[in-house]
């Protein structure tokens, strides 16, 4: 998978040299680039935002420099889509692509992630995720690239942070490791929280017993049947007491 990423902050992505995804980069699976979008402003004070038309608190960060970044890297592949097999060109606004890179902006206003679209995302060969900053990116410029290919906004979650940095980090994680060949044992993802539907039963490992709590006894059992279905139980019962809404 190619992965690119578009930042202020390129120096936050440096934690993709380490553990499964730097394993990951390393061996080849998943290609990485970090660009700076201050590289691509032309001003000496390498602007990337301004006030919001209409008023209002904060900045907005402007269309020309993310424009002009996303260009270069979408660049080819939108040359590609946007070719008719006549040689026309398609018009901007025209049908966008049903393939070719996703361009993804996390926002307090998207689609919510979740293990299902880790799942789905994982598959694809080109992930574009573009981190904004302050008051958010100028609406045009998800609107253009709509009109040129695959563009979502995505949600962590209901509360909003300083910029995508944070979001693009987590969901490259969630989306990285179900990658085939970068966890070691894919056993372990079909046991996980949400893989099911369901919480994550309890683990625990040795000693059989510290401080007083002893692990459960069917575990030490051997008896697999009676393991599988107490784990099952586990995960009905912490998925009720913490998120009932799953069980609907």
């Amino acid at each position: 998978m190619r992965i690119d990423i578009v930042t202020i902050f390129p120096e936050f992505f440096d934690v993709l040299d380490l553990s499964l995804l730097g394993k990951a980069r390393q061996s080849g699976l998943i290609e990485l680039g970090v660009h700076n979008l201050r590289d691509h402003t032309h001003d000496r004070h390498h602007s990337v935002d301004d006030t919001p038309y209409g008023g209002g608190a904060g900045m907005v960060m402007k269309p020309e420099p993310w424009g002009d970044a996303l260009d270069a890297i979408l660049g080819d592949a939108a040359a590609n889509d946007d070719a008719a097999p006549d040689g026309d060109a398609v018009p901007d606004g025209g049908s966008a692509p049903d393939d070719g890179p996703i361009l993804i902006f996390p926002s307090p206003a998207g689609d919510q992630f979740t293990q299902a679209m880790a799942r789905e995302l994982s598959l694809e060969q080109h992930l574009v995720f573009g981190c904004g900053r302050y008051e958010g990116i100028d609406q045009r410029v998800v609107d253009h690239y709509e009109s040129r290919g695959r563009v979502r906004l995505v949600s962590l979650g209901d509360y909003v942070l300083n910029g995508g940095e944070v979001a693009v980090m987590a969901m490259i994680e969630a989306i990285g490791r179900l990658i085939p060949g970068v966890v070691g044992n894919p056993e372990s993802l079909v046991e996980e929280s949400h893989e099911d539907g369901l919480l994550e039963y309890p683990s625990y490992t040795k000693p059989a017993s510290w401080r007083g709590h002893d692990v459960p006894p069917v575990l030490l059992s051997g008896n697999h049947g009676a393991i599988n279905a107490w784990r099952h139980q586990q995960q009905v019962d912490r998925t009720a007491r913490v998120r009932p809404d799953l069980l609907a």
